[in-house]
Order: structure tokens, then sequence, then C-alpha cells
């Protein structure tokens, strides 16, 4: 039996993939010109933001999906994590108050073997 605080093989895997799939979609943004020295895996006591991007006035904060197919990956951005990420954005605005005149964004990239990224624009609606 495992420590207990030892990840099983299937969540040590998933991390993995969460981690690859986070870095392809950076590697994708960046060459379409965005810039994501902002923030990468930013925790929050709400969760955490994937991507925190900018591209001239604009801030974008990217969900990363990594399924088997990229539909999978689109219907993996559940109500309940955009509550989440809207949440933790709205943290991260707060620790970094000098970005809180720019355009906001809640993007969606699609991760999923044999594809390339899928970069879904204003994926929601976080507005109230």
């Amino acid at each position: 039996m495992a420590e207990p605080d030892e990840a099983s093989p299937a969540r040590v895997a998933a991390f993995r993939t969460g981690l690859s799939a986070e870095s392809r979609a950076a590697a994708y943004l960046m060459a379409k010109g965005y810039r994501i020295f902002l923030a990468k895996r930013f925790r929050t006591p709400y969760g955490e933001i994937d991507i925190v991007a900018k591209r001239r006035n604009l801030v974008a904060f990217v969900e990363v999906k990594a399924r088997a197919t990229l539909d999978d990956a689109a219907f993996a951005v559940t109500p309940r994590q955009q509550a989440r990420i809207n949440d933790a954005a709205q943290a991260w605005l707060a620790a970094h108050p000098e970005h809180a005149n720019f355009e906001l964004r809640f993007d969606a990239m699609l991760i999923a073997p044999r594809h390339l990224p899928r970069h879904l624009l204003a994926a929601f609606d976080a507005s109230p």
C-alpha cells in the first residue's frame, strides 16, 4: 500500500500530462505574440490559473485542458471551473493592481494528441 503522502501512478501521470500540455500551450501563445511572463500555475486559495498572458493591453487568463480529443478538452472547462478561475483571476488582479485597467479575457487552450493546440478566445464570460 502506498504511503499517504505518495501520489498514485495515475495522479503522477496526470500531473506530467498537465505540465506538458501547459508547456505546449505557452509555446503556442508565445508564437502568437503573447508574453507569458505574468504567471504560470498561479495558485490562490480559490484555485490555480494555468497561464496569465499579456498581449498589448490585454491580460488573458488561460485554462489549459489536455484530453484524448479536442472536444473532450472543451467539455472539461465546466461552469464550476469557470467560477473558480474567475475567483482566482480576481485574486491575481488584487496582487497585481498595475494590470487592473487592461482588457481582461478568459481563454481556454485545448490540447490533444496529434493535434495542434486549439486556442479558444473568450472561452467563457466571467462577468456577474
